[in-house]
């Protein structure tokens, strides 16, 4: 398959073309002023509060037209062996699972160079077996986190936890092979189940391609990274040689906005279609909407109840980049929020607040 089937997507809200009047942002971000009519300060202040649902914020960007028109940061990083340091534009934040969603640029790219078919059965050597039904699994199904593989994904009880185990303890060292040792816990292709075991094992396949470790590191800068101007983007390799796309990206949070950018931009930058024909549609087309954790394309999540074609990245403790095609928005956030309802339900009624006042922009 070389770019995507165009068959299988749904009508999409269109993606807006850069201005012809705003230049990329691939060396500095071009600025602009919050259109009349929208009030950002409370926005802002509600979600710098620390003493709310959302906890600590170290930062906030607002794209609009592909220009910065507004960021703030707070906050400190801690440190076990030095002082912290403050939060400020040069400062890498984690991205925790907004990785994943970087990781289908990349399976988009050996898409396109022909290297990769998502509709085949993925080559995984844990389930050769002749007669494992695991050997039926497609890359498609995987990136719509379909795969039926028995993967806990929870990040408070550690004694039920995969990825706790996988990230932290015995399957740090090759976080592919823990994951693609789990059995089947539904038929494949049959249920939705959120798993950063699935993204690492299509890490992997990945790696297979273009070589692990070092190698790996080089593609990732040379094809997403450096042509964007992510210049701060820092991945994160387990001791195989597997960048472990299910968590770990280190980036200024302007970095973080121009890889929204590149998604809101269908895959184009300054001319240049990084990502093929169709990808970003793909990604958006939603295939599962779960009804505890949401709407879910492919390594990238929709809004419920929303309107507007809204997607986004999404990454533990509140980590997103919010791409909002008829408003022609990225927004950016990164911090520390609790895994509870209240804060999930505060993050959710913020932004579709930004979104909201940007209505009439």
């Amino acid at each position: 398959m070389g770019a995507v089937d165009h068959s299988r997507l749904v009508e999409l809200v269109v993606l807006p073309t850069q201005p012809e009047d705003v230049p990329w942002p691939t060396t500095e971000w071009p600025t602009g002023e919050v259109p009349t009519g929208v009030d950002l300060d409370e926005l802002m202040d509600r979600m710098f509060d620390d003493s709310g649902p959302l906890a600590v914020t170290f930062g906030v960007l607002v794209i609009h037209r592909g220009r910065l028109v507004a960021e703030r940061y707070a906050g400190e990083l801690v440190h076990f062996d030095h002082p912290p340091d403050p939060v400020d534009a040069d400062t890498r934040l984690l991205s925790w699972s907004m990785a994943k969603s970087m990781l289908h640029a990349v399976v988009g790219m050996l898409v396109g160079d022909g290297r990769l078919d998502i509709d085949a059965p993925v080559d995984v050597p844990e389930w050769a077996a002749a007669g494992d039904p695991r050997g039926a699994i497609t890359l498609r199904q995987m990136l719509a986190m379909r795969d039926g593989l028995d993967f806990v994904e929870d990040y408070v009880d550690a004694g039920v936890s995969d990825v706790i185990e996988m990230l932290f303890g015995s399957g740090q060292s090759d976080t592919a092979h823990f994951a693609a040792d789990r059995q089947l816990a539904a038929a494949v292709g049959s249920k939705f189940n959120y798993s950063s075991g699935t993204s690492n094992i299509i890490s992997r396949l990945v790696a297979g391609w273009v070589g692990p470790g070092e190698a790996y590191r080089i593609f990732l800068a040379e094809r997403l990274f450096g042509p964007i101007g992510m210049t701060s983007a820092v991945p994160e390799f387990d001791e195989a040689g597997t960048w472990v796309a299910s968590s770990y990206v280190r980036a200024t949070a302007r970095d973080f906005a121009r890889f929204g950018l590149l998604y809101l931009r269908d895959g184009v930058w300054d001319g240049t279609h990084l990502l093929p024909e169709g990808w970003v549609d793909y990604a958006r087309t939603i295939e599962s909407d779960d009804p505890e954790s949401g709407p879910y394309g492919a390594h990238w999540w929709g809004m419920a109840g929303d309107e507007l074609g809204t997607f986004r990245a999404s990454g533990y403790e509140g980590q997103s980049i919010v791409i909002c095609p008829p408003r022609d928005l990225v927004v950016v956030r990164l911090g520390k929020t609790p895994a509870s309802d209240e804060a999930k339900a505060a993050g959710e009624r913020w932004r579709r607040d930004v979104l909201e006042a940007f209505a009439s922009a």
